[in-house]
C-alpha cells in the first residue's frame, strides 16, 4: 500500500517546525518533499534600521546556539569595508569563544540524537558534560546562551591569568569524559544498529547539492572553511579536519565527536599563547563606509556567510545571512530514500537542523 506520512511542521517531536512529506510503500519511504519557512523574523529587514552594534546584538539572536557565530561574521564584515584590523589578542579570545561554541553544539547535536534512538543514559551522560562548557562560556562570557563576547574591532571582554589557568584545568578535565563519550558512541550495539547504514548520503550527491560541515564531511567531502580559507588568527593554531567516508548517521556522530578533541586542541594553543596586546580598538560606534564585504566563518554546523553593503551612514544598507542549514536541508530527501519510517525523525535531525537559522 502507498501513504503520505506528513511530519510537521507542527508535531510533539520537533522543536522547531519543518515539514517533511514521506511518500512510502508500506513502512519503506520511497520519495520524500521538505518544507521550510513557517518561523520567519525578518532579522534582515530589521538589521536595516540598526547600527553595528545593535546589529551585533541582533545576529546573536538569529540562532541561540551559535550566536557568536554570527556575531563574529558580521563583524568581520564591517571590519573589511572599514579597514579595521583587530588585535592579536582580541582575534584569539574570539577563536576561543567560537570552540567553545562547537564544542557546545556538537555535545548538544551528540545528546539529542542519543535521546531520539532511545539511548537516554547516553544523553544524560553527554549533556552533563556539555553543562561544564557552558559554566565555561558564563564564566568567561557572563552568560549562557548569547555571549555579547564581540564588538567592532575585537572582543569585548579580556580573560586574565586566572580564568586562563582554569580554562587550561577544564580542557585537561574534559579529556577523560570526551574519550568515554566517544568510546561508546564508536562501539555501542544500540548507537551501531540504529545509524549504521542509515541516512546515507553520497560523496557524489553532497558534493552536487553542496552539502558543507560536518553533514559534508561525514560523506568524504574535505572541507573547512578554518583551513582552507583561513580568518581570524586560525592560521596560527593546528587541528586536524575529521572526514569520514560512509555518509550514514554513524559517520555523523563520528565527524562531531572527533571535532570535540580538535576544538579543544586549539582552545588549548590560544590559551596557552594569548597574546599580550589589548583586546580591542574601543567600543566606538563606527559608520559603515560606502561598500561590500561577503566573510566566511566555519559555524558548528558548517560554512556561515554574512554579505553586509554599507552605504556610508551608522546603518547597515543591507544585510543578507547565508546559513548552513540552508544548504544541508536540501540533502534531506535523497538520505530519506529506501529507508524506514521509524527512522525518518533521526535522518531530519542528523543534519544538526536549525530552522531558526534558515528561517531568520
Amino acid at each position: 500500500m502507498s501513504y503520505i506520512v506528513p511530519i510537521g511542521p507542527y508535531h510533539p517531536a520537533l522543536e522547531e517546525p519543518i515539514h517533511a512529506k514521506l511518500y512510502t510503500e508500506g513502512e519503506i519511504i520511497k520519495d520524500a518533499e521538505v518544507f521550510v519557512g513557517y518561523n520567519h523574523r525578518g532579522i534582515e529587514k530589521i538589521a536595516t534600521e540598526r547600527n553595528a552594534i545593535q546589529t551585533l546584538v541582533l545576529v546573536e539572536r538569529v540562532c541561540g546556539i551559535c550566536s557568536h557565530s554570527h556575531a563574529l561574521t558580521y563583524a568581520m564584515c564591517v571590519e573589511q569595508i572599514n579597514d579595521i584590523a583587530v588585535p592579536k589578542r582580541g582575534e584569539y579570545i574570539r577563536v576561543i569563544t567560537a570552540e567553545l561554541e562547537r564544542l557546545h553544539s556538537h555535545l548538544l547535536w551528540l545528546g539529542v540524537a542519543c535521546h531520539i534512538i532511545g539511548h537516554d543514559s547516553m544523553f544524560m551522560h553527554i549533556w552533563d558534560e556539555r553543562e561544564l562548557v557552558m559554566d565555561l562560556l558564563e564564566r568567561m562570557t557572563g552568560n549562557r546562551v548569547n555571549y555579547a563576547m564581540v564588538t567592532i574591532g575585537g572582543a569585548r571582554r579580556d580573560i586574565d591569568d586566572d580564568l586562563r589557568r582554569d580554562l587550561l584545568a577544564a580542557c585537561d578535565k574534559l579529556k577523560a569524559p570526551m574519550d568515554r563519550i566517544v568510546d561508546i558512541a564508536l562501539n555501542d550495539k544500540t548507537i551501531a544498529m540504529r545509524t549504521k547504514g542509515v541516512g546515507v548520503l553520497k560523496r557524489e550527491d553532497a558534493i552536487r547539492i553542496g552539502a558543507i560541515g560536518p553533514h559534508a564531511r561525514a560523506s568524504g567531502v574535505n572541507v573547512d572553511v578554518r583551513r582552507d580559507s583561513p580568518y581570524s588568527s586560525y592560521d596560527d593554531f593546528e587541528f586536524d579536519v575529521p572526514v569520514v567516508e560512509s555518509g550514514d548517521v554513524f559517520a555523523r556522530v563520528v565527524v562531531r565527536a572527533l571535532e570535540c578533541y580538535e576544538s579543544i586542541k586549539i582552545i588549548r594553543q590560544a590559551l596557552e599563547n594569548l597574546p599580550a596586546t589589548p583586546i580591542n580598538n574601543g567600543n566606538k560606534l563606527v559608520k559603515i563606509k560606502q561598500g561590500v564585504a561577503v566573510c566566511r566563518h566555519e559555524a558548528p554546523r558548517g560554512q556561515l556567510t554574512h554579505m553586509v553593503v554599507g552605504n556610508g551612514g551608522f546603518n547597515n544598507h543591507r544585510l543578507s545571512v547565508h546559513v548552513p542549514s540552508y544548504k544541508n536541508t536540501p540533502t534531506v530527501p535523497f538520505m530519506l530514500r529506501d529507508n524506514a519510517v521509524a527512522d525518518a525523525g533521526l535522518i531530519i535531525a542528523s543534519i544538526d537542523p536549525c530552522f531558526s537559522c534558515l528561517d531568520r
